[in-house]
C-alpha cells in the first residue's frame, strides 16, 4: 500500500551551480548546488523531479531514447518548466535548420555548434518539453523545474572547454538534427492553472488552489506533489514549498494553503 510521505532530498554539486541559492533552499558552504533532486520512491522509479540552479552555461548535450538507450536501461524524455530567469539568460532546443551528422561532429569539435542552435529567452511560465534526441544547452541566471524519466544518460557534445568527458560518437548517433518542433513550447505566465504534459512518458500539470475534478479524473494513483509557493496537507504530512512529497490519493490531500502547486505521474 502507497503511504504518503515527503521525499529524500538531494543536493548534487555542479560546476556551473550557484553558491547562493532562492528561497527556501540554502547552498551548503563552498558548494556550488546545480541541481536538488527528490528521490523517487520505488511506486514510481521510473520518474524523477528535480529543480535546476545555474551560474554558468551548461554542456551541450543530447539524451537517447528508450529504443537507443543501452540494454537494461531507459532512454531520457525532459522538460522543464521555468520559475524564475535574468533578463539576459537563455537556453538553447534544437537546430535552426536540418543538419547532417558530420557537420553536427564538426560544430562540436571546433565549438560552432552553439551558433547552430536555437537560443530562447525565457521568462517565468515558460514551458520546454524535450523529446529524446533533441540537442539543447542551458545557459546561466536561470531556475528550472525539470521532470525527466529517470535516467542519466548525458551525452555531451561540448563542453567549453571544462575537463569532462565528451561523448561525440554516442550523442552524433542519437542527435535529431533539426528544429525543435515549436508546438513542444509554451508560455503560461508565472500563475495559474496550466496542463503541461499528458504522456507519452509521464503527466505533468501546474495548479492554483484545489484541483478541479477534471484534473482529479486524470490524476489517479499515486501522484508526486511538489509546492512551489505554499503548502499541501497529505494525510496530516505538510508539503512545504521547496520539497516534494508522495500522494495516494490527489482528491484526499488538503489544497488549502497552496497557492501554487506542480503535480505529475507515470503515464500508463
Amino acid at each position: 500500500m502507497t503511504l504518503a510521505r515527503k521525499l529524500p532530498t538531494r543536493m548534487v554539486d555542479k560546476v556551473w551551480g550557484c553558491h547562493v541559492l532562492p528561497p527556501p533552499f540554502a547552498a551548503p558552504d563552498g558548494q556550488r548546488i546545480g541541481e536538488i533532486w527528490f528521490e523517487p520512491p520505488p511506486e514510481m522509479d521510473s520518474l524523477l523531479v528535480k529543480y535546476l540552479f545555474t551560474s554558468e552555461k551548461l554542456s551541450v548535450q543530447v539524451h537517447p531514447s528508450d529504443a537507443q538507450a543501452p540494454a537494461g536501461q531507459c532512454g531520457k524524455e525532459e522538460c522543464w518548466l521555468v520559475l524564475d530567469a535574468r533578463p539576459d539568460a537563455q537556453l538553447a532546443i534544437g537546430f535552426r535548420q536540418d543538419i547532417a551528422a558530420e557537420a553536427v561532429r564538426a560544430a562540436a569539435i571546433d565549438g560552432s555548434i552553439e551558433d547552430l542552435l536555437v537560443w530562447h529567452t525565457p521568462k517565468p511560465g515558460d514551458f520546454f518539453y524535450l523529446p529524446p534526441g533533441t540537442v539543447h544547452a542551458i545557459g546561466p541566471g536561470l531556475s528550472l523545474v525539470e521532470v525527466q524519466q529517470n535516467c542519466d544518460i548525458t551525452y555531451r557534445l561540448f563542453d567549453y572547454g571544462r575537463p569532462r568527458d565528451l561523448h561525440l560518437e554516442e550523442g552524433i548517433a542519437v542527435a535529431q538534427g533539426g528544429p525543435h518542433d515549436p508546438a513542444m513550447r509554451r508560455s503560461f505566465g508565472p500563475q495559474g492553472n496550466a496542463a503541461l504534459v499528458d504522456g507519452p512518458r509521464f503527466r505533468f500539470d501546474r495548479i492554483s488552489g484545489t484541483p478541479s475534478a477534471e484534473l482529479l479524473a486524470r490524476y489517479t494513483g499515486a501522484v508526486l506533489v511538489l509546492p512551489v509557493d505554499g503548502q499541501v496537507a497529505l494525510n496530516g504530512i505538510i508539503i512545504d514549498a521547496g520539497e516534494c512529497g508522495l500522494c495516494p490519493d490527489l482528491s484526499k490531500a488538503d489544497f488549502s494553503a497552496a497557492r501554487s502547486v506542480l503535480v505529475t505521474q507515470p503515464a500508463g
